[in-house]
């Protein structure tokens, strides 16, 4: 890959083991960008790396219940994020399921690619959009819908 991108990583508790295992899976890829991670996540991963020799540039935030996933939600807002990975424990009740919705809400509104599972994750990670120069993603537009206006442009009837 040609640039270097700023990628989030998030895991809930049940889904730390995973996001390390992920983390080493893809190391090759990973090392050569910046990493920005919620507290303990990015311990983890640091701590697991070091153990392996990987060299990565890891930023850690504030652990997710303490503001770590509002300030990643924040570097969105301020386009300081290129990719977003969450791995969310969806069996569990969070206490801090505020954030987490205003993470996911601010990635989706600002267009920053967001993953919840291994596998879409690899596929935003190996997409060859990364290295187009000529691709500039689409502004989501957020407009009423006129079904009439809609079946005269496509020309389609009821």
């Amino acid at each position: 890959m040609k640039k270097t991108l700023t990628i989030a990583l998030v895991a809930h508790d049940n889904r730390k083991a995973d996001m390390v295992d992920w983390c080493f899976y893809n190391s090759d890829f990973l090392k050569p960008h910046n990493l920005v991670c919620t507290g303990t996540t990015g311990r983890l991963i640091q701590e697991a790396y070091q153990s392996k020799g990987i060299n990565a540039k890891i930023t850690r935030m504030n652990s997710g219940p303490l503001g770590g996933d509002a300030e990643i939600a924040a570097m969105v807002v301020r386009k300081e994020i290129d990719l977003a990975i969450f791995l969310i424990d969806d069996l569990n009740a969070q206490p801090h399921e505020a954030d987490i919705m205003m993470l996911l809400r601010q990635c989706r509104v600002h267009n920053v690619p967001i993953a919840c599972n291994r596998y879409s994750a690899d596929l935003m990670l190996t997409s060859s959009l990364w290295d187009e120069d000529d691709y500039v993603p689409a502004v989501p537009k957020y407009v009423k819908f006129d079904r009439d206006e809609f079946e005269a442009k496509y020309g389609l009837k009821r």
